[in-house]
């Protein structure tokens, strides 16, 4: 019989420590409130998925006001490898990150593939200025890197505005 007392499993400590995800969203804020949401869903590893699943994701997310009360749809953009919306809230049942995980896990199931990558980009528009312009970014703009959402709020119309 062996008296070894170092028998059996233990933990060790990785060389270096992983970061922590950050948090993205807006500490306190409710998620079902009324109003207007930028959303950009990229595909995962950047791969150009899209192109090749288009319908199959267009008929996906035109169909989610259908599935949850209060959402519509504004409008959106479909590029090679992200997905542009602005979702409309009145009165929703179920929270943004509640439609989104649906929109993803319906194009999962019906592509077959691992289709987005783990999290989503969301901007909460705060008043029709900002609302116009990121209009007029998906539509004219959409291969624009970054979008300033301070040059949005500059005419101080948003008492909210932290820039």
């Amino acid at each position: 019989m062996n008296d070894n007392k170092n028998v059996g499993a233990r933990f060790i400590e990785p060389a270096v420590r992983l970061p922590k995800r950050k948090h993205i969203r807006l500490k306190n804020y409710d998620y079902k409130s009324n109003g207007y949401y930028f959303i950009t869903i990229c595909a995962y590893k950047g791969k150009s998925y899209i192109r090749k699943h288009k319908e199959t994701i267009e008929k996906i997310l035109l169909s989610l006001p259908e599935r949850f009360s209060g959402l519509k749809i504004d409008w959106y953009i479909l590029m090679p490898t992200h997905l542009h919306v602005i979702f409309v809230f009145n009165e929703a049942k179920k929270d943004l990150s509640e439609i989104i995980r649906t929109f993803k896990a319906l194009v999962i199931r019906n592509t077959k593939i691992i289709f987005w990558q783990r999290n989503y980009y969301e901007h909460v528009i705060r008043n029709e200025n900002a609302l116009l312009k990121i209009r007029e970014y998906i539509q004219n703009n959409p291969l624009a890197e970054n979008i300033k959402f301070e040059e949005f709020y500059k005419d101080g119309s948003d008492e909210s505005d932290p820039y």
